[in-house]
């Protein structure tokens, strides 16, 4: 007889796979049954984090690692006041290097990502898959109909609340203060979750997950480390600058009278001189190099469209949250309030703050 958590799963899983059996479309209910299918393969393998802190033949470095997931667990429900109910309370090893591939796309002369619309998270600008072999596959059939397409892996992300997500090994080489970023920034997903708006629910997120670094590494009196976060941060900051710029040139190239022939070449030339621009930035980061990959990839309108989801709207949620003194509860109450307006109402008053 299953236990009641493996029946609630179960149930949980079949009301997933009922609501994905209402589109009509086979190639989405195949999509829906991947997306099952891996879900149901992380719940199935995890393995209770008490267990393996107790079990003589799991490495001691692992161990480390998840000695700090509890405690990180625990300063997010006591100081950040974040939902975490069994969440990482489990461990779950992958074998692989991502535990998701997304696939991004947008038309060849435009920065508007193509969406697709789902049951549970609303309408998102990627859609993933478990599988690396079926993301290319289906990236492939997306190139053939002439879009511009970026694929790339991604190492965690959360249920928002219907399942209790475990950590992944995926993420276990991650610094100290990487790993707690990355806690916190799921964890937050659980307070707020605007279906169908991307750089809201990752730019609050973020917000979040940066505040819960800087106040945790407080805690801890860790100052090496919070210099790195903020160094992380800053070149953060500089990398999102040259790609922001160089989107409005894009735009602008897009937007112009050109034929399609010359906005080919030119759009490859704007390419080249952002690569340029990146390494004149690198040089004042002492020769960093932790962007060389997404910055030597295509550089396509895909690719170039996911960046700002994660940070576009950080400066206006920290100014929300330095405004409450930053009062955690009244913050989050402040954008639970931000994401039942009306969506012309709530554009509105961040297009003030953009003004400022």
């Amino acid at each position: 007889m299953k236990k009641p958590s493996q029946r609630k799963m179960l149930i949980k899983l079949i009301a997933f796979m009922a609501l994905s059996s209402l589109l009509i479309s086979c190639e989405t209910v195949g999509y829906y049954s991947q997306a099952a299918r891996g879900q149901l393969q992380i719940l199935s393998t995890r393995k209770p984090i008490l267990t393996l802190l107790s079990d003589e033949n799991v490495v001691e470095e692992l161990k480390d690692k998840l000695r700090l997931a509890v405690s990180l667990k625990e300063f997010a429900a006591e100081e950040l006041m974040l939902p975490t109910s069994d969440n990482f309370d489990s461990y779950v090893d992958l074998n692989r290097d991502h535990v998701i591939w997304n696939v991004f796309a947008a038309p060849e002369f435009s920065l508007n990502p193509v969406n697709w619309c789902y049951p549970i998270a609303g309408c998102v600008s990627y859609r993933g898959y478990f599988s690396e072999e079926n993301a290319l596959r289906f990236a492939a059939s997306l190139e053939q109909e002439g879009f511009d397409v970026y694929t790339g892996g991604v190492d965690a992300y959360s249920t928002l609340g219907w399942f209790n997500d475990p950590l992944l090994s995926t993420v276990m080489n991650r610094a100290d203060y990487q790993l707690a970023g990355l806690v916190f920034h799921e964890l937050a997903h659980q307070v707020v979750y605007l279906k169908g708006d991307t750089t809201f629910n990752e730019s609050f997120a973020t917000t979040v997950e940066r505040e819960g670094v800087k106040r945790w590494l407080q805690s801890i009196n860790q100052v090496e480390l919070q210099d790195r976060a903020q160094q992380d941060q800053a070149r953060q900051a500089d990398f999102l600058k040259l790609v922001l710029a160089y989107q409005e040139q894009f735009g602008g190239l897009y937007g112009g009278l050109l034929p399609d022939s010359e906005k080919r070449e030119a759009k490859s030339e704007l390419q080249n001189s952002m690569r340029a621009d990146y390494e004149r930035l690198k040089m004042d980061w002492g020769g960093y190099s932790g962007y060389d990959n997404w910055i030597y990839n295509s550089l396509n309108n895909a690719q170039l469209s996911t960046v700002s989801s994660y940070n576009s709207l950080v400066p206006f949620f920290d100014n929300e949250l330095a405004r409450l003194n930053g009062n955690l509860a009244e913050f989050y109450q402040r954008v639970k309030e931000l994401a039942l307006m009306d969506g012309a109402q709530r554009q509105e008053l961040i297009s003030r703050f953009d003004s400022y």
